[in-house]
């Protein structure tokens, strides 16, 4: 069943690069140079507690499309009235170019040639288009191409997302596979007929955070263990 599957689409935030540490620490930067005091992880988590609500703003017609930036923007001003932290405008504008330049999970600058070696690869993200282009050429992901949320004109997991992006591959759902550390990701690819694997990235959300478990066909402890996987599928094939 494995040999069907003709391209890997991949998820971005939390499953190939490290939103947490990174925001955390430019965040922290920003604040010591405007001498204020913040704690860049607790912004970090109550910023990506606002990102799904955001989009769902989107999804559900109550506004029309707009990209991840002017979410961003908009949330991090709810963060930083409620951490009772004032920033000036360009650095919030800085802090939202943060997710432009997140940093990648070690395992995945490796990993991505070889699951890319056999299939096409793709990211799959929340993230408009130009913001994807800028985390690809800052964290070296390597894919064939990027298919943001942006060309549907809606969000994850939103079944048009996923279906949009199997038919700008020109392949049928089934012959295409989501890799996501996020339940509600897969499960959106599985209800719009795509295949789903699961990396795990237990460190997503800062120090002490966990893992929940999660369905799905494939499941792997990193993108590396991923690729062993399809490395032994495809030598059995």
């Amino acid at each position: 069943m494995m040999a069907t599957i003709k391209a890997l689409l991949f998820d971005v935030f939390g499953t190939l690069v490290d939103w947490y540490g990174s925001i955390q620490e430019r965040a922290e930067s920003i604040a010591a140079r405007e001498g204020v005091v913040l704690d860049g992880g607790r912004l970090a988590l109550l910023w990506r507690q606002r990102y799904a609500p955001s989009m769902a703003t989107v999804t559900s017609g109550k506004r029309p499309w707009c990209d991840l930036d002017q979410l961003h923007r908009e949330s991090l001003d709810e963060v930083l009235a409620e951490l009772a932290v004032d920033l000036s405008r360009p650095a919030r504008e800085e802090l939202v170019a943060g997710w432009h330049e997140l940093r990648p999970w070690p395992d995945v600058v490796a990993s991505l040639p070889r699951l890319r070696a056999r299939r096409i690869t793709a990211a799959l993200s929340n993230g408009h288009v130009r913001l994807l282009v800028d985390l690809k050429r800052h964290a070296g992901l390597d894919f064939d191409t990027i298919l943001s949320a942006e060309l549907a004109r809606s969000y994850k997991p939103e079944a048009i997302v996923y279906q949009t992006a199997a038919r700008l591959l020109g392949l049928e759902p089934d012959q295409v596979m989501l890799v996501a550390c996020h339940a509600w990701d897969l499960t959106g690819a599985a209800k719009a007929g795509l295949r789903t694997a699961h990396v795990t990235r237990p460190a997503e959300w800062g120090p002490g955070s966990a893992a929940p478990p999660v369905s799905a066909e494939m499941n792997a402890r990193d993108l590396a263990d991923l690729a062993d996987q399809f490395d032994a599928l495809d030598r059995t094939a």
